[in-house]
């Protein structure tokens, strides 16, 4: 979130629990399987602990992308909903970094609430956007927490989203990590883990460790040819890829009376071979044409 934060928007512009319900039960009918509540946060969202009982009727798997802020106040709801799955964000294990990251003094409360998801047996992921000569420093760090814990962390490359100061030399990418890795643990001791069909994310095991780590690489080594994934966004439109501008309105066609589901077909169906279209992220190609897409803090989904 900008330190300025980001202008605030009328609620009748965001889907009501009844219109997000009506979407998502539209979805899986036409095929998906998986639902993640991500966001900005979902657990601060004052009726989540109903949408999830009533998302948890549908048959689909459910999971949650959370910054653990709040997530001791509702292990009970998830375990009713049978949710198996929290991806937890974490982009320091330095509680100074932490907290100049977040503008929130909350690392100590995040720390024991990931400790509790794992006691309550929950799988947890850790996602640690890397950026260079910020928190690349901890990559050796992170990996370690899987040593003895039944944790897996996903490191994740730096996108360039519209307002965060984006460029390539904050990069850090798939080989360098790999590089770094293989330097500290020895390569004969990393294996490779074959990850789940549609996986975003190419996965690693030190041998003897309880744990994983990945690598979500969508810059310099991209997974567009398995990636299966659509998000429905907090104001009711569709994106086919975060990289792409494009959306399909599906709240409004919704509110109209109108059939959603061409809408959700036309623009699955449009979706591009890589990363919506963009070949390259030099200032003379895609990286000014993605800095037009609004920031993941207006997305939500």
């Amino acid at each position: 979130m900008p330190e300025e934060g980001i202008a605030l928007r009328d609620k009748s512009e965001f889907m009501r629990q009844e219109e997000l319900l009506e979407i998502a039960a539209t979805f899986v009918k036409l095929g998906i399987k998986k639902i993640r509540l991500t966001g900005g946060e979902p657990l601060i969202k004052k009726n989540f602990a109903s949408i999830l009982h009533e998302l948890s009727k549908l048959p689909v798997e459910l999971a949650i992308t959370t910054n653990a802020v709040l997530l001791d106040q509702y292990i009970a709801d998830l375990k009713k909903a049978n949710v198996k799955k929290l991806n937890i964000s974490l982009d320091s294990l330095q509680e100074k970094r932490f907290n100049k990251i977040s503008r929130r003094n909350s690392f100590k409360r995040i720390w024991k609430n990931i400790h509790l998801a794992i006691e309550e047996g929950f799988t947890v992921k850790l996602n640690v956007v890397l950026i260079k000569d910020f928190n690349s420093d901890e990559i050796i760090d992170f990996i370690q927490l899987s040593q003895h814990t039944q944790i897996d962390i996903r490191f994740i490359e730096f996108m360039p989203f519209s307002g965060n100061e984006w460029d390539w030399s904050k990069k850090v990418s798939y080989q360098t990590i790999r590089t770094i890795a293989e330097n500290h643990f020895g390569i004969n001791n990393i294996q490779s883990e074959i990850a789940p069909t549609n996986s975003t994310s190419k996965n690693f095991r030190i041998t003897g460790y309880k744990g994983d780590f990945g690598i979500i690489s969508t810059l310099t080594n991209p997974f567009c040819d398995t990636c299966n994934r659509i998000r429905l966004t907090a104001d009711g439109k569709v994106k086919n890829c975060l990289f792409s501008s494009d959306e399909a309105d599906i709240l409004t066609a919704l509110r109209n009376g109108k059939a959603i589901e061409p809408l959700i077909q036309q623009i699955i169906k449009s979706k591009k071979e890589t990363r919506a279209g963009i070949e390259s992220f030099t200032e003379e190609n895609g990286a000014i044409i993605f800095k037009k897409n609004r920031s993941m803090t207006t997305i939500g989904g």
